[in-house]
């Protein structure tokens, strides 16, 4: 469909996915953008119908994105439909004409009544943009702790260029965290977009426990992201068996729902900010959670 937009013509399209010329282009915007290119993740299989770019076209390029991003989420035992707005972008020649703003509206009105929770994550470079349209920055709350020391298990690397081991971590995923207050659990391509690119190396599978873990070790911290699989074992053991003797500190990527053994901080980043849609529930601003950081958009 073509519309006027502080008169000039644009062609709009949601869900490009399958059309490749268009999707290419959008593919074209990212990379300059963010340097980052989804196409590799398309090939793979792994772009499902919750991942949904709203493009704008001037002639065959796409020139403005927003992509909407479904997320299922248990929230203390309930389900919900979240969604997360993503991959903002605006070509640079395009640039304070309206057309983010554009989008976004058409967002907000095709979605409306649809879902939940909307929310987002801003660079520091836009902080007054998105409270235009009614989102509120949120803090987030991350769970630590120093008490575990080093536990003997069989833990293995898994390998994501393996089918067998991609299918074993899909296979887990569907069991979701049972340790998470607040986790997102029916959206496989995000975790695959994840796991195969930048934490390809980061995956474990604990075979004692049938749980996989994806897991970064750095300076003496090991950063959990997340647990996926159905065991009767402690959160606590198991994170004991992912450390080593050079761990002196363990961060939590999502929101435990058992806190005892953890302390609670307030989680600092420099770049990236919260912002929760406030016309609709926002249990940012009840409760000390952070969204699980393999859900991020």
């Amino acid at each position: 469909m073509e519309y006027n937009i502080n008169g000039r013509t644009y062609t709009y399209i949601a869900d490009i996915k399958d059309n490749t010329p268009v999707r290419l282009s959008f593919d074209q915007l990212s990379n300059s953008t963010f340097h980052l290119s989804f196409e590799p993740w398309y090939q793979d299989g792994y772009w499902d119908h919750t991942c949904i770019p709203y493009v704008l076209l001037d002639s065959d390029t796409v020139v403005a994105n927003a992509t909407v991003n479904i997320l299922p989420v248990r929230w203390q035992e309930q389900q919900q439909n979240w969604l997360q707005l993503g991959t903002v972008m605006t070509h640079p020649d395009y640039r304070r004409q309206g057309l983010s703003r554009w989008l976004m509206n058409k967002i907000l009105e095709e979605w409306q009544g649809k879902y939940d929770t909307m929310m987002l994550f801003a660079n520091k470079r836009v902080p007054d943009f998105y409270p235009k349209f009614g989102f509120a920055p949120a803090a987030e709350y991350q769970y630590i702790t120093r008490q575990l020391l080093p536990q003997p298990a069989k833990v293995r690397q898994l390998d994501m260029d393996n089918a067998a081991d991609r299918e074993l971590l899909l296979q887990k995923y569907a069991q979701t965290n049972p340790f998470a207050a607040l986790t997102v659990t029916g959206n496989p391509g995000l975790l695959m977009f994840y796991c195969t690119r930048f934490y390809k190396t980061n995956v474990y599978y604990l075979e004692e426990w049938d749980v996989v873990a994806i897991i970064e070790q750095e300076e003496g911290t090991l950063t959990c992201h997340d647990i996926f699989g159905n065991t009767s074992q402690s959160l606590h053991r198991i994170l004991s068996a992912l450390t080593d003797n050079n761990t002196r500190q363990v961060n939590l990527g999502f929101t435990p729902g058992a806190t005892t053994g953890f302390t609670m901080q307030p989680l600092k980043d420099d770049d990236l900010t919260l912002f929760v849609l406030d016309k609709k529930e926002n249990v940012f601003a009840t409760h000390q959670l952070m969204m699980p950081t393999l859900s991020h958009t």
